[in-house]
C-alpha cells in the first residue's frame, strides 16, 4: 500500500526537496496544520519567526540575493496574506525569486462570510511572475515543482502560493514528492544568446571608438564578473554600473567607473556616459534613474542590450542588437566574437587614465565635504568614517532615503558580488532593519550591516525584538534628521520650498534600541563617529548607532533629479 502523508507535510518535504534551509515568517490559525508539521517532520528547515509578514518577505529577498537561492516567507490569510504582498512585489521586480507561501481558509468554508476570506489568487496574479491556490492536496508536489521552474529559470522572480486549510490536511501520496534540488538555486537552466545577434552586437562593438557598459542587477544575479571584465578589458571599455549592479566589478579596477543616474551618480560618472559612441546596457532596463530620464546616454549614441527579459530590450532605446539570454553564457560568447575582430580602440592606457581623472576630481570633492565638523553631521563624513571601520566582506544593506545616494556614490565596493543590498524597485522604507536579518542568515561568515533614516527606522522597528531572540552581531545604523528628508528636498527644489507635512518629532532611537536589548550609542559630534562606528561593528551582539545627520534638503547630495 502506498504510504500517504499530510498536505501540511508533504509541504514541508517540497521545500526540503529543493533545497531550502531557510522559512522566514508569522504565524496564524489557517497555518495550524502548517506549522504543526514542521514541528514533526521538520529535517532540515529552520523557521524564523519574524514580528511582520512584511518583514519576512524582506528577509527572504535579502537572503536570496546573498545566497543565490530562492528566498521563502510564510503568513497566513486576510491580513497576513496582505502583509506579505510588498516583499514579493520589490523581489519579483528585482529578479529575485522569492516564495510567498499564505494559507487559507479551507475550501468547503468558501463563499460563507469565513473570517478572513479573501480571494488570494486574484490578489497576487498581478504581482507575482507565477501565481496559485491550490485546491486539492494531492495537487502539492506538482504546485511546489512548477513555482520553483518558474521563479528560477527566464527572468528570476517571485512567486505565490496559497495553501487552504483542508489542503494541508488532507492526503498526499509519499510517492509523488520528488523534486530537481538545481531549481532551488538561480540562474536555472541558463539559455545563450542567439549567436547572430552576438556577431551583430560584436561588430558594432568593435566599431565604437568610446564604448562604454552600463550594468544593472542581471550581472550579479548571473554571477557574470569575471566574463564582463574580460570583454571590457578586451575592448577598453569603461563599466559603469546602476545601484543594483554594484559588485559587477570592484571599484579598485582601472575601467570601473562607479555608479550611474540621478540617484548615486555624479557630474564625472555622467560625462563618461554622456561621451560614449556605443552603450552597451547588461542586465538593466534603461529606466528613469540611470538614464537621468533618457538624457544618458543621448540619442545619438547606438546602443547594444543583453538581457534576459526580452520585453526590456528597445523600451527605451532604439537598439542596434538585441541579445536575449544570461549575462554569463551570453557575454561569453560575445568576449569570443570580439576576439576575433580589429577593434577601434588601441589606447586602453588612455581611457583608464580618464577614468582616474574622474574618479580623483570625484574623490577630491568628496573629501571637502567628508573632513568637515560642521553641525549637524555631514552625511559625507558619516560615509568617509564608515569606510574605515566596515570589515571588507561585509553587507550593507541600505534603506531609501539619504542612505541610498550616499552609500552608492562613495562607499567603496572593493570586490565583487553581493555585497550591498537596497530595495531599488519600489523603495518602499522600513526594508533594511528588516532585511538585513536574512542577509546575515544567508552570509553569516560576514558582518551584517543596515542603514536607514529615522523615517525608515520606524516602519519595522519590532523586527529588534527578532535580532535580539536570535543574537544577531547585526549593526544598525540610523541617520537622524526628523524629517522624510527626500520628499523634502524635492518640495524645495521643484515646489519653491513649500514644505508640507514632511517633518516629524525627534526620536532618541539609542533609548529604543536598548530597550529591545541592543548595545547603542548616539552621535552628535563628529569627531566622536568613528570611535562609536568601531565599536559597534566589534559589538558580538546586535548594536545601533544614531547618528544626528544634516538632512538631504540642506546637504549637497549625489542626486540630480528628486522626482524620477
Amino acid at each position: 500500500m502506498t504510504k500517504k502523508v499530510t498536505g501540511g507535510e508533504a509541504v514541508v518535504r517540497m521545500l526540503e526537496a529543493h533545497d531550502v534551509e531557510h522559512l522566514f515568517g508569522l504565524c496564524g490559525d489557517t497555518s495550524l496544520p502548517f506549522y504543526d508539521a514542521m514541528a514533526r517532520n521538520n529535517r532540515g528547515i529552520r523557521h524564523v519567526l519574524c514580528r511582520d509578514e512584511r518583514s519576512a518577505g524582506y528577509m527572504a529577498d535579502a537572503y536570496a540575493r546573498v545566497t543565490g537561492k530562492v528566498g521563502v516567507c510564510e503568513g497566513p490569510s486576510g491580513g497576513g496574506a496582505t502583509y506579505i504582498l510588498p516583499g514579493l512585489v520589490e523581489a519579483g521586480e528585482s529578479s529575485i525569486p522569492v516564495l510567498g507561501i499564505t494559507t487559507d481558509v479551507a475550501v468547503n468554508s468558501r463563499n460563507r462570510f469565513t473570517l478572513t476570506e479573501l480571494d488570494q489568487k486574484s490578489l497576487f496574479r498581478p504581482l507575482t511572475k507565477w501565481n496559485d491556490v491550490i485546491n486539492r492536496s494531492v495537487d502539492v508536489p506538482r504546485t511546489f515543482r512548477k513555482a520553483f521552474v518558474e521563479m528560477t529559470t527566464g527572468n528570476p522572480g517571485s512567486a505565490h502560493i496559497g495553501l487552504p486549510y483542508d489542503v494541508q490536511t488532507g492526503e498526499v501520496e509519499e510517492s509523488d514528492i520528488w523534486a530537481d534540488p538545481s531549481l532551488g538555486y538561480y540562474p536555472a537552466r541558463r539559455v545563450a544568446a542567439d549567436p547572430e545577434a552576438i556577431d551583430v552586437a560584436a561588430r558594432v562593438l568593435c566599431r565604437a571608438e568610446r564604448p562604454v557598459v552600463v550594468c544593472g542587477g542581471g550581472v550579479v544575479i548571473s554571477r557574470a564578473e569575471a566574463e564582463l571584465v574580460g570583454l571590457a578589458e578586451l575592448l577598453g571599455m569603461p563599466i559603469a554600473t546602476t545601484i543594483s549592479g554594484q559588485g559587477a566589478v570592484s571599484d579598485s579596477h582601472p575601467l570601473a567607473v562607479g555608479v550611474v543616474g540621478s540617484n548615486g551618480g555624479t557630474p564625472q560618472t555622467r560625462s563618461i556616459v554622456a561621451s560614449a559612441d556605443v552603450v552597451l546596457f547588461i542586465g538593466c532596463r534603461a529606466g528613469s534613474v540611470t538614464t537621468e530620464r533618457w538624457r544618458f546616454p543621448n540619442t545619438s549614441a547606438k546602443i547594444v542590450h543583453l538581457d534576459i527579459d526580452p520585453t526590456v530590450i528597445g523600451a527605451n532605446y532604439r537598439t542596434e542588437a538585441a541579445l536575449v539570454g544570461d549575462a554569463r553564457l551570453s557575454l561569453s560568447q560575445l568576449r569570443t566574437a570580439v576576439a576575433s575582430l580589429p577593434r577601434a580602440v588601441s589606447d586602453v592606457s588612455s581611457v583608464e587614465d580618464e577614468i582616474r581623472s574622474a574618479k580623483s576630481s570625484k574623490a577630491q570633492e568628496f573629501r571637502q565635504l567628508a573632513v568637515s565638523d560642521d553641525l549637524p553631521i555631514k552625511p559625507e563624513r558619516f560615509v568617509a568614517e564608515l569606510s574605515e571601520v566596515l570589515p571588507q566582506d561585509s553587507v550593507v544593506v541600505a534603506d531609501p532615503g539619504t542612505p541610498c545616494p550616499y552609500l552608492s556614490a562613495f562607499l567603496p565596493v572593493t570586490s565583487t558580488g553581493r555585497n550591498f543590498i537596497t530595495n531599488r524597485a519600489h523603495g518602499a522604507l522600513g526594508y533594511s532593519l528588516s532585511a538585513v536579518v536574512g542577509a546575515h542568515l544567508g552570509r553569516p561568515q560576514a558582518k551584517s550591516v543596515a542603514v536607514m533614516g529615522d523615517g525608515s527606522f520606524g516602519f519595522t522597528i519590532g523586527e529588534m525584538e527578532t535580532v535580539v531572540r536570535l543574537n544577531l552581531p547585526i549593526t544598525f545604523i540610523v541617520i537622524s534628521n526628523s524629517v522624510y528628508g527626500w520628499i523634502k528636498a524635492g518640495q524645495k527644489s521643484g515646489f519653491d520650498e513649500r514644505y508640507f507635512s514632511v517633518d516629524f518629532s525627534t526620536t532618541d532611537h539609542a533609548k529604543i534600541a536598548e530597550a529591545y536589548g541592543v548595545r547603542a550609542w548616539t552621535v552628535t559630534d563628529p569627531a566622536d563617529l568613528k570611535k562609536a562606528l568601531g565599536e559597534a561593528m566589534a559589538h558580538d551582539g546586535p548594536s545601533l548607532v544614531d547618528i544626528v545627520s544634516q538632512p538631504l534638503h540642506e546637504a549637497n547630495a549625489p542626486v540630480s533629479e528628486w522626482v524620477a
